[in-house]
């Protein structure tokens, strides 16, 4: 419980930056495409790595990624690369940021297909969040039947670094599934926004 007497998720501790993350973005369904396409560089950046070290690292990210413009990010070459490599304010993992650079041309054809990303990847959930109702943070998946779909689907279109337990981050980060434990103020206030945008 904080000063205001609210009850968050433990996972942000008292990392200024996590807390707010947790409060603003995490569990909120997002229907952005240039956002959905940053969350699902950055899930695939922090494979192996902790989220407060991504979240610290976002703007350094976002610079070098041109604001996530997947356009921009799926022209870049060897050059581009190269200077990915030597920007000591990002993750520096070849594989990582190949992938990346792959996964913005991947990018595109879905949205060729589909018209947008958005419609896409939400329509694993029919549009509407999965609400989950845990009551402690070990009750929470890693990864579920869904997120091995969705990662299957993904990998088969050619996606790299987008393994069932990356998809499954992005989903929670994304609002596709409520995962704030239900004692967290924000797993009631999310709720009560789907409920209001159904009507």
């Amino acid at each position: 419980m904080d000063s205001n007497g609210k009850i968050r998720c433990g996972w942000p501790g008292n990392d200024p930056l996590m807390m707010e993350y947790h409060d603003r973005e995490w569990g909120v369904p997002l229907h952005d495409d240039r956002k959905l396409f940053e969350f699902l560089i950055l899930e695939g950046m922090q494979a192996g790595l902790s989220w407060r070290t991504i979240l610290h690292k976002r703007e350094n990210f976002r610079k070098a990624f041109h604001r996530f413009d997947p356009a921009r990010v799926a022209r870049y070459g060897d050059q581009d690369l190269e200077r990915l490599m030597g920007d000591a304010g990002i993750i520096r993992n070849r594989a990582k940021l190949r992938a990346a650079i792959n996964n913005a041309r991947r990018y595109l054809e879905i949205r060729k297909e589909f018209k947008t990303f958005d419609r896409y990847i939400w329509g694993f959930v029919g549009g509407k969040p999965i609400r989950n109702r845990f009551e402690r943070l070990a009750e929470l998946p890693a990864r579920t039947a869904l997120s091995d779909g969705i990662s299957a689907d993904m990998k088969k279109r050619g996606f790299q670094f987008v393994g069932s337990t990356v998809i499954y981050a992005h989903m929670q980060a994304t609002g596709m599934v409520n995962d704030h434990i239900l004692s967290c103020y924000r797993h009631a206030e999310l709720s009560d926004e789907c409920k209001k945008r159904q009507r």
